[in-house]
């Protein structure tokens, strides 16, 4: 890691991909893509409300982390702040004195919209400003690979932050050091939800196996079967022998049906 001392840093954040990229990591995979329609219907719905919360990104955790390689120098953060899943976000990255960047709808669900964007403002950054020591990308999108290995060469340290599994490899090697969200100081993965079938099996209890009666507690049914060992032989293929459970009188050690069938006659 180069000097943290005197290092001037420049964050990045492509809000919408960590967002989403959480929500995915909370609930399972694709469950924003699965909620999206609903989120944007009514995002106040208790049930919406609920899983929304329960994905919600520390944006003070990452600020923080950025922090310890310098002095913040400019902060962005790029997104649709109308959009209800970034909306609730908007104070608070105010109160972290942070740029939001707004991106329309027409472009912030199109393709490398932000990415490009960002890209561009980077660029810009570190012509502008020259004492610009550190680039933090706030991503996972294997898209800022070019940038990232563009900032290295114009001698910038590249510093990554993304969430574990959403993250591109690429970007990952492209960085001098990379951080998952999910490990930051301050964050905690919350239990992810059962899904159905998940609780329709925790709910079948096992059958317990019929305990093991002693000869003397056999009726006279039972003891006529135990009488003779060779008789057994006619019971073999009726599935008679799989249903009972035999105790040796004298050590009162259960008789395997494997065991029992060894010792009846063919």
């Amino acid at each position: 890691m180069t000097d943290t001392q005197n290092g001037r840093v420049a964050v990045y954040l492509d809000f919408d991909n960590i967002v989403l990229s959480w929500y995915d990591r909370v609930h399972g995979r694709n469950s924003y893509a699965r909620d999206r329609q609903r989120i944007a219907e009514d995002a106040t719905n208790p049930e919406i409300s609920a899983r929304l919360e329960a994905a919600r990104v520390d944006v003070g955790a990452i600020i923080d982390y950025a922090s310890s390689f310098g002095t913040l120098v400019l902060t962005r953060a790029y997104a649709d702040w109308s959009a209800p899943v970034n909306a609730d976000y908007r104070s608070q990255l105010v109160a972290r004195a942070i740029d939001l960047v707004q991106l329309f709808p027409a472009a912030a669900y199109a393709k490398n919209g932000a990415d490009i964007r960002l890209a561009v403002d980077t660029v810009e950054d570190m012509f502008r400003l020259q004492d610009l020591t550190h680039v933090v990308i706030v991503a996972g999108d294997s898209d800022y690979v070019p940038l990232a290995q563009r900032c290295k060469r114009l001698g910038r340290y590249v510093v990554g932050i993304g969430v574990a599994g959403s993250t591109a490899k690429a970007l990952t090697a492209a960085c001098d050091e990379f951080a998952s969200y999910d490990s930051l100081p301050g964050v905690e993965l919350p239990k992810r939800e059962q899904s159905a079938k998940q609780q329709k099996r925790a709910k079948i209890q096992p059958a317990e196996k019929p305990a093991l009666k002693p000869v003397e507690e056999l009726d006279p049914a039972e003891r006529g079967v135990l009488a003779d060992l060779t008789d057994l032989a006619s019971f073999r293929g009726t599935g008679i022998l799989r249903r009972l459970n035999f105790t040796m009188p004298a050590t009162g050690r259960s008789i395997s049906r494997a065991r029992m069938l060894k010792t009846i006659p063919k």
